[in-house]
C-alpha cells in the first residue's frame, strides 16, 4: 500500500529573487504614485478650490478646526520638530519593515498584505488626480512646520520636490498605518500587539499637527482601507508562516518500493 513521507520544504530557496522582485513591484508602485504629481501639478487652481470646499465642509460637521489644534500643539516645545521626524522618518521606513518581517515569517499572511497594500495605493493615486487638493500647510491660518524648522521634506514649491504636493487626499500616511496595525494585531497572540493602535493614532495627531492633512483625508483613507482588509483577510492565511526549525513540513505520497510492498 501507499506509504506517506515526510518532505523538507526550505522557505529560502529563491528567497534573494522574490525579494528582488518584490522591491521591484514596490519601485513600479512609488513611480506610479509620483507620475501623479507631474498630472496634479497642472491642476493647482482646483487643487486651492478644492482645500477651501473641504474646509467649509469639515466645518458644516461640526469637525475641529485643524488650524486651531496645531496652534494648540505648537505651543509645546519641541512637539514640532518631533512631529516632522515622525512624519518624514516613520512612513516608509516601518512598512518596509513590516513588509520585509512578514515575507521571511508569515509568508503566507505577506501575500494578502501586500496587495491591499498595492490596492489602497491605487485607489489613492485616483482620488488624488481625480481631486487634486492643497493641503493646509498651503492654505492661510496654518504654519508648514517642516519649513518653519528646516524639516521639509518636500521642495520649495508645488512644482519640485518627487512627492506629489497636491495629493492630501487621501491620506496614505493614515491608510497604511490603519492597514499595518490592524494586520499586525490580527495576526499576532502576543497581549502587548493592541500597542500597535498607537500606530495610526500617533500617524493621524501628526499629520494635522504638522498641517499636511485634514481630517477628512485620514477618516476617507480609513473608511478605503477597512474593505480591502476583508477582501484580502491577512487572517485567514496566518498560519502560512515556518516552523519553529524555519522549515515547513508537508507530506506527499510515496509509493513503496517493490521490495518492502507486501500484501496484506
Amino acid at each position: 500500500m501507499a506509504q506517506l513521507a515526510l518532505e523538507r520544504v526550505d522557505p529560502q530557496r529563491g528567497g534573494v529573487r522574490r525579494i528582488v522582485r518584490e522591491a521591484g513591484l514596490l519601485a513600479v508602485l512609488f513611480g506610479a504614485y509620483n507620475l501623479g504629481r507631474l498630472v496634479s501639478a497642472e491642476h493647482a487652481g482646483s487643487a486651492y478650490r478644492h482645500a477651501g470646499e473641504l474646509i467649509a465642509w469639515e466645518r458644516a460637521i461640526g469637525l475641529p478646526s485643524e488650524a486651531a489644534v496645531q496652534g494648540s500643539a505648537l505651543r509645546i516645545p519641541g512637539l514640532a520638530e518631533g512631529a516632522n521626524l515622525f512624519y518624514a522618518g516613520v512612513h516608509f521606513p516601518l512598512t518596509a519593515a513590516v513588509l520585509l518581517w512578514l515575507m521571511i515569517r508569515r509568508p503566507g499572511v505577506y501575500g494578502q498584505v501586500r496587495w491591499a497594500l498595492a490596492s489602497l495605493t491605487g485607489l489613492a493615486l485616483i482620488g488624488h488626480l481625480l481631486f487634486p487638493l492643497a493641503p493646509p500647510r498651503m492654505m492661510p491660518g496654518w504654519v508648514d512646520t517642516g519649513v518653519e524648522h528646516g524639516q521639509s521634506v518636500y521642495g520649495a514649491d508645488a512644482s519640485q520636490g518627487l512627492a506629489n504636493q497636491f495629493a492630501a487626499m487621501p491620506s496614505l500616511h493614515v491608510g497604511w498605518a490603519f492597514l499595518i496595525a490592524v494586520v499586525l494585531i490580527r495576526i499576532s497572540t502576543s497581549r502587548w500587539r493592541w500597542l500597535w493602535i498607537a500606530h495610526p493614532v500617533l500617524t493621524f495627531a501628526v499629520v494635522v499637527v504638522t498641517a499636511n492633512h485634514y481630517w477628512f483625508d485620514g477618516l476617507v483613507a480609513i473608511a478605503l482601507a477597512i474593505p480591502l482588509l476583508v477582501a484580502f483577510d491577512p487572517g485567514a492565511a496566518r498560519g502560512g508562516g515556518t516552523g519553529i526549525d524555519g522549515q515547513r513540513t508537508v507530506r506527499r505520497p510515496e509509493v513503496a518500493s517493490s521490495s518492502s510492498a507486501r500484501t496484506r
